[in-house]
């Protein structure tokens, strides 16, 4: 890979940010009294060979000075630092296949409270203070979740599963108990305020592939026993109990993927019930909830714009106490807040703006990090909104930050994954964004129907609809933006990955309207897909019936049904051990489009799952990426495709 990684640092070497590195933030925590802020933090460089080192990081709230840093080994991960009475820190670091629950004192020293081969993420200490619960899997044979490499599929298939589980260890240290039983992958979970227990998201087999069909359950810390409390027909996500732990909180909708959170909220009794919807018709989407003695509160996204929410179980969601458009993360939640309930952090960043912890009352929240403020915008954002076909849809424009002003330029349309999910600003540094926005691209990233932003209705919208109404959505909106900017028609780019790649896949046979496309991971059969992905059980709530029941609507949104009406030049990409979408469908996209004489290249990349990290592959397809769309819509110093 050595000349290939060379070219493409080359080849992206004219960012103009004046920083050398960027800092990042993950993993969020803010003490209970407020006053300590604890990050993972790192300091990537442009276009790195490899990724960055990680260390844990303890700050003043207010003043963001650094109090202590947890830096345990080379190549270390660190994941969900947590607070504990005192000032204490819990923390989680993984070397290699081996896991250690740490404690920091309020100075930085640092003890091993537990260690095990194997994965572990969300600790949770106990209501009573005595013991720290985590999840956790012994003997991990992959990363958790769907989107990571698959374990390789020799011998007999489908006998061996990682579980993960909930298991608990006292604070003075000790050895992790499981807790529930082996038979059960443990999603999410919370703590039942008693401490008898805890409420959790789980299903029975395949962890990753059984998510859409978990049940809300009830897991008891003594004897490990699962009672089901509801089995909602949605999809849900942050189970939270309420303080005096009668009612239990989630969020509940059509989602395609674990981790891509949206939908309503609902409540249900801890004794079981069915649930309500306490949020119903909101023109938003509900991405994450605290519960605590300040009352339930969310983080959502409405239009364009991210808020935090509170929602009154009986009276329903009020207004914003703070929107704005950007993205906020933090912790297992979007935000943090403390004990005080006036209190809030989170990392906030846009297009424009590069991440920054932000900290205070909402009233005056603001960042107290500065780390990155040298950094120089690569894009002009804005958001575009439109009507189609009875719906408001909204995405956003990227215009390079030197755009030309003498003619007409091109655009490269990018489709986001799930379908349930939204593009949300995220500032453009690196990556292929920033590569086409150094080239002098247009971008235009959409959220059509069946995204989140505009409520559930709007995310069901496509269901059963595949590449229909949000294709269409796409393509209106495309219009509506070269109503708005000076965009050469004749050369429009269009890419996405998964969902994204199916929809790149699928517009070629729809419309002669792209003169290049990029497909990431791509869906091209979805009767083949069927049978030979790792979480078929996604389909079911979207389609209604397996392909097995009702094949018609797989075979009607299939790219391969109509390849002949294929005639755009296609550059494809995929992961080896990709689960979600197998290489075998790009494969199959590949040759169909050779038959037909249209150019095509595939690239499938070792050892990489449904996202592609590693950052030399990275970096090829990034290269590769705005190579092909040169080749075929002309670079926009030119005023021609070649």
């Amino acid at each position: 890979m050595r000349l290939i990684l060379t070219a493409a640092l080359a080849f992206v070497a004219s960012a103009p940010a004046t920083a050398a590195t960027l800092h990042q933030f993950s993993d969020l925590a803010l003490s209970p009294n407020g006053d300590r802020i604890a990050a993972v933090e790192s300091d990537a460089e442009p276009n790195a060979p490899r990724l960055p080192a990680e260390r844990i990081v303890m700050r003043n709230a207010k003043t963001a000075a650094v109090l202590a840093t947890v830096d345990q080994c080379a190549g270390c991960h660190y994941f969900d630092p947590t607070f504990l009475p005192g000032g204490r820190l819990l923390g989680i670091v993984k070397d290699g296949s081996k896991t250690r629950l740490i404690v920091v004192s309020p100075a930085g020293q640092v003890t091993t409270l537990s260690q095990f081969d194997g994965i572990a993420q969300k600790p949770l200490l106990s209501p009573d203070g005595r013991s720290v619960s985590v999840l956790a899997t012994f003997g991990a044979r992959k990363e958790a979740g769907a989107t990571q490499p698959g374990v390789r599929q020799v011998g007999e298939i489908g006998e061996q599963n990682d579980e993960q589980r909930i298991a608990v260890v006292p604070l003075a240290g000790g050895e992790l108990r499981a807790v529930s039983p082996a038979d059960r992958y443990v999603y999410e979970y919370d703590w039942l305020p008693d401490g008898t227990g805890f409420v959790a998201t789980s299903a029975h087999g395949n962890g990753d592939n059984n998510w859409w069909v978990a049940t809300l359950d009830r897991i008891d810390l003594a004897r490990g026993a699962v009672s089901e409390i509801a089995a909602p027909a949605t999809q849900l996500n942050f189970p939270r109990v309420s303080p005096d732990g009668r009612t239990i909180a989630f969020i509940g909708g059509l989602m395609s993927d674990f981790g891509s959170v949206g939908g309503d909220v609902y409540t249900v009794p801890v004794t079981g019930g069915t649930p309500t919807d306490i949020t119903p018709g909101y023109h938003g989407t509900f991405t994450s909830l605290v519960w605590d003695g300040h009352g339930l509160t969310a983080s959502a996204l409405v239009g364009d714009k991210m808020a935090i929410v509170p929602v009154v179980p009986g009276r329903g969601p009020g207004a914003p106490l703070w929107s704005a458009p950007v993205t906020i993360k933090g912790g297992d939640a979007r935000f943090v807040r403390a004990s005080d309930g006036r209190t809030y952090a989170a990392i906030v960043e846009d297009f424009e703006h590069p991440a920054a912890i932000y900290a205070g009352p909402l009233a005056s929240f603001g960042p107290i990090t500065h780390d990155n403020d040298k950094w120089q915008s690569l894009v002009k954002a804005q958001s575009v909104s439109w009507k189609n076909e009875g719906f408001n849809v909204q995405g956003w424009l990227l215009a390079p930050a030197t755009a030309p002003t003498s003619r007409k330029a091109p655009m490269v349309v990018t489709v986001h994954g799930g379908p349930s999910a939204a593009t949300t600003p995220g500032f453009v540094w690196e990556g292929t964004r920033a590569d086409l926005a150094s080239e002098g691209y247009y971008q235009f990233l959409p959220n059509p129907r069946g995204s989140y932003g505009q409520g559930e209705a709007f995310t069901r919208a496509n269901m059963r609809d595949f590449g229909g109404g949000d294709l269409r959505d796409i393509l209106a909106g495309v219009d509506a933006v070269e109503r708005a900017a000076p965009i050469d028609d004749s050369r429009l780019g269009l890419t996405g990955g998964s969902y994204g790649g199916f929809m790149s896949m699928w517009a070629n046979t729809q419309t002669n309207r792209f003169k290049a496309i990029v497909a990431g991971a791509g869906l091209s059969n979805w009767i083949s897909y069927y049978g030979t992905n790792g979480i078929d059980e996604w389909m079911i709530p979207f389609i209604g019936k397996s392909v097995y029941d009702d094949p018609a609507p797989y075979w009607a949104m299939s790219a391969i049904r109509t390849i002949k009406q294929a005639h755009t030049p296609t550059f494809i990409y995929v992961g080896e051990r990709d689960i979600e979408v197998p290489p075998t469908q790009s494969t199959e996209y590949w040759h169909a489009l050779k038959a037909m004489n249209v150019p095509t290249s595939l690239v499938i990349y070792p050892d990489e799952g449904h996202h592609v990290r590693q950052p030399e592959h990275v970096l090829d397809i990034r290269r590769r990426t705005v190579e092909w769309f040169n080749r075929y819509l002309g670079s926009p110093g030119t005023n021609a495709a070649h």
